[in-house]
Parts: C-alpha cells; sequence; structure tokens
C-alpha cells in the first residue's frame, strides 16, 4: 500500500481485519504527516504519538487474536471539546489551558471500547464560537485547499476547523467534531469532506466543553457517507450522565447506504434562496435536485415561513446559554486565575479579561444582556417562542416529505482575516445550518462541487428527528451521482 493516510476509514478498516498492514504501520504513517503538516495546517493543539503507538500496538494484537471493536485500530483526531483522561482539554481558550481532565467524555469513551486510536486533539474556535476558527487561542486553522485565483490561506471554517482540516489534509483516518450551529456542516463544505450532526440528544453531550447545552451534539466528520455512518454509530449512546440523552437504539446506519430512493419526496425550501448567494450555489442546488430526480425521486416545493427568523433567534439563545455555561470560570473555581489582583471582583474581572478571547466576551455580554431583567421576555422569551415556530414549520413539512435538500454554506472557503472585522458577516455563514440546530434535526453535508476557484462546494440533507437512516440514504444517492473525488493540491 503506497500511502496509507489516503485510506477511507472502511477501507482501513477492512485492511486492518485483513492484516493487509497493521495498526502501528498506518498510526505512524499519520504521525509522519501530522509533524510534517502541522506546522502549515495548525490542525492539532496537542499530538498524543506515545499513547497513539501503545494504543494502535493494543490493537494489533486484539485483530491478531481475530477479536477487535467496530474501531479496532483505526487512528482518529479528537476535537479539543472533548474531554480525554489524562490528555490536556482547553476548547481552544486560555481559559482552560493546561487543564487535564480526570475523566472520559462518553462520546470518546465509546470509541475507546470500539478500538478506535487516538492521534491527539485537533483546534478549533475558543468553546466552539465561531465560523472560521479565527477565534482559537492557539492560532487559526489552515484550510489544505487553496483557490487557483489566489494564494492565500483560506478558513476550514468553524468551529470543527482542526477536524475538518485534519481529515481534508490526511491527517487523521476521521475525526469527532461538534455542530451548535453549523460547526460540522459547514467546515467539512469547505473542505470537500462530510459532516453529519445527529438528532439532538442521539450522542451523549457529557464530557463536552459546554457552550449552549439545548443546541450542541456531537457528530463525525469524514471522507465519505459511509464513514460517517461507520464512526456515528460508536459515537452514540444512551448515557444516563447526560439529561438530555435519548434511551433509543442505535442502528447500524451503514444499511442505509446504496438503498434507491425512489418514490422519496425530497423537500426544497423557498425561504433558501437568500439575497446575494453567488449564482454558483444556486447552480449546485439546482444541480443536486436534478441528480435527486433522476433517482427517481420526488422534488417538493416547501415553505419554512420563519427561517428568516432563525439567525436572530440563534444568536440570542447559544448567547444566553453560554453566559450561563460559562459563569463558572471565574478564576475561583474553574480556568485561569489572574495573579496580583487586590479585591474578589478584580480576580474575577481580571482572570475573565485574560482567559477569554474577544470573540467569546463579545457573546457572554450579548447573553448576559439578554438574559438580564428587563430585556428577557423582550429577547430571550421572544427567541424561545421563535424557535418553537421554526420547529413548527418543520413539524408541518414533514407530511409532504421525507427530506430537505438545501446548499451547505453561502459561499465557498474566504481567506484567513477577510470577515473578522464584521462578525455579522461572520454570524451569516451560518444561515443554512443554524435551523437543524433550533429544531434539533439531524443534517449532513455532502461535497457535490468545485466553484470557479476549484473550491469544494456541499449540499445539506436535513431529516426528521430520529430519522438519520433517510438523511443518510439521500446522502449516499448525492454522493454517487456528484462523483466528488477532487483533493487539495499539497502546498504544505
Amino acid at each position: 500500500m503506497s500511502d496509507l493516510t489516503k485510506l477511507t476509514l472502511k477501507a482501513a478498516l477492512v485492511g486492518l481485519k485483513a492484516r493487509d498492514f497493521s495498526s502501528e504501520e498506518l498510526t505512524k504513517a499519520f504521525v509522519a504527516n501530522i509533524d510534517a503538516a502541522n506546522p502549515r495546517l495548525n490542525a492539532f493543539v496537542v499530538q498524543t504519538t506515545d499513547k497513539a503507538i501503545a494504543m494502535a500496538r493494543a490493537s494489533d494484537a486484539k485483530l491478531a487474536r481475530g477479536e477487535g471493536g467496530a474501531l479496532e485500530g483505526a487512528p482518529l483526531g479528537i476535537k479539543d471539546l472533548f474531554c480525554t483522561d489524562g490528555v490536556q482539554t482547553t476548547a481552544g481558550s486560555n481559559m482552560l489551558r493546561g487543564f487535564v481532565p480526570p475523566y472520559e467524555s462518553t462520546v470518546t469513551a465509546n470509541l475507546w471500547r470500539d478500538g478506535a486510536v487516538m492521534l491527539g486533539k485537533l483546534n478549533m474556535d475558543e468553546f466552539a464560537m465561531g465560523s472560521s476558527n479565527e477565534t482559537s487561542a492557539f492560532g487559526p486553522v489552515v484550510n489544505p485547499w487553496k483557490s487557483t485565483t489566489s494564494n492565500a490561506d483560506l478558513t476550514p471554517g468553524g468551529s470543527s476547523g482542526g477536524s475538518a482540516s485534519a481529515v481534508a489534509g490526511d491527517l487523521c483516518l476521521a475525526a469527532t467534531a461538534s455542530d451548535t450551529g453549523g460547526s460540522i456542516r459547514q467546515p467539512a463544505a469547505f473542505t470537500g469532506t462530510v459532516g453529519m450532526k445527529p438528532t439532538y440528544g442521539r450522542a451523549s453531550r457529557f464530557g463536552m466543553v459546554a457552550f449552549a447545552s439545548s443546541l450542541d451534539q456531537a457528530g463525525p466528520i469524514t471522507k465519505t457517507v459511509e464513514d460517517a455512518a461507520i464512526l456515528l454509530r460508536s459515537m452514540c449512546s444512551f448515557d444516563s450522565k447526560d439529561s438530555t440523552s435519548l434511551d433509543v437504539e442505535t442502528p447500524d446506519w451503514t444499511q442505509s447506504l446504496g438503498k434507491s430512493v425512489k418514490g422519496l419526496r425530497i423537500g426544497v425550501p423557498r425561504e433558501y434562496v437568500v439575497d446575494g448567494m453567488p449564482a454558483e450555489i444556486q447552480a449546485l442546488w439546482d444541480q443536486g435536485i436534478e441528480w435527486l430526480k433522476a433517482a427517481g425521486c420526488e422534488i417538493v416545493p416547501i415553505s419554512l415561513p420563519h427561517t428568516k427568523y432563525a439567525l436572530p433567534a440563534y444568536y440570542i439563545i447559544a448567547p444566553a446559554e453560554a453566559s450561563s455555561n460559562l459563569a463558572r470560570y471565574d478564576g475561583m473555581r474553574f480556568g485561569h486565575r489572574a495573579e496580583g489582583t487586590t479585591s474578589l471582583t478584580d480576580l474575577y474581572e481580571t482572570s475573565r479579561a485574560e482567559g477569554f478571547g474577544k470573540e467569546v466576551q463579545r457573546r457572554l455580554t450579548i447573553g448576559a444582556y439578554v438574559l438580564s431583567a428587563g430585556f428577557y421576555d423582550a429577547y430571550y422569551v421572544r427567541a424561545l417562542k421563535v424557535r418553537r415556530r421554526i420547529a413548527m414549520d418543520f413539524d408541518a413539512v414533514w407530511d409532504k416529505v421525507d427530506a430537505i435538500l438545501t446548499p451547505s454554506t453561502p459561499s465557498a472557503a474566504f481567506a484567513l482575516g477577510d470577515k473578522q472585522i464584521d462578525p455579522l458577516q461572520m454570524y451569516l455563514n451560518d444561515i443554512f445550518t443554524v435551523t437543524a440546530n433550533l429544531a434539533g434535526l439531524p443534517g449532513i453535508s455532502v461535497p457535490a462541487g468545485l466553484d470557479k476557484g476549484g473550491l469544494p462546494l456541499g449540499l445539506q440533507v436535513i431529516g426528521k428527528a430520529l430519522d438519520e437512516a433517510t438523511v443518510f440514504q439521500v446522502a449516499s444517492a448525492l454522493e454517487d451521482a456528484a462523483g466528488f473525488a477532487a483533493r487539495p493540491d499539497k502546498w504544505w
């Protein structure tokens, strides 16, 4: 095998079981790639090379005995939002720099149970607050892709930018990620990878550093739809330690792949045609509709009338929940503690000012404002009512359609620094993805084409709650029709 790191997760698992190569060989190949690429891509904030090789050797011993779990010997990257026992976890923030958890998140515990190997922790926007991976205390992640029209470093998207960059750059077989308003699907679209956000409650949030508890959900970023189905199955489980975890069976979603989509009704929401949307995004969407028509789907125009209020509602609810969740980081109980302070108030203020970056401070200020006396009803309560209306919009169309097709993002990847000066422009990146979070629905981004600069573009499939099977079925059909095989040219 000439280059093991180019394998899909599925192909690697097949090869490992057949003993075509060892997990140790595979892991060392990825370690070499990370060593060579990370100084430029900045995807990993912690490399756990010794741990990875030890885990790989243990997997090889199991495989030699004909044993092993569903992911036995597969080297993965872990977003720095998931607590990992004995390995620094910072959520991309100076507030948690140096924090080494004494426990394991449920999602990563599931992966280790199934035999996965940990290559290290992946960079991310600070506390998952960002759409470009530029708010990280460890510096921005760089997209492995370059435009043919410019040599500028591009964003891999956020907040799971490290996960997306690492998978696209062949620094791991696949990666864990999290999605609060689009933080799996948008980076996947920007890097030509597959990103899946399951139904809210499918994957446990225990051991995930919280941003907005009613919106956060873990999921995978992978090279293919099949890989996403494989990894998501291991990530998901019922967990009594998470009160929002759903006590439902985790299906084998690979059984949905390749199934005919003939007769499925696919909704196309008119509200997703937005002002100023590039013609190539519309063209890709039209192409996706034609692909599904050709596969036998019935295309149904639908209306989701409260979509236009989704971003404003999200940017009230998410900061409000963040201001509550991050109140614990006060320099006394948790997080960074400032030196040389003169009073308790000074300690609180200085610790939080030093520990949190500008974007986190901005969102915490918004959150505290909308929850304050006199504004709670006007902003927060009203946003919750809008959220309910958005969910009702989806409920009203599920008797007419089986899944919904939209673009993943309003553009291809943009240059680092392009939108930092205007937070509103940055927030608009989530325009197609936030509705699925507000309604708790599963959504997947599938790479489906290239823009005029040769950068990847994605299509999004949204499904009914707990109907990931149909989402994977439609995504698999889109993947087959698109035949997306482009990969970034190695420049790092």
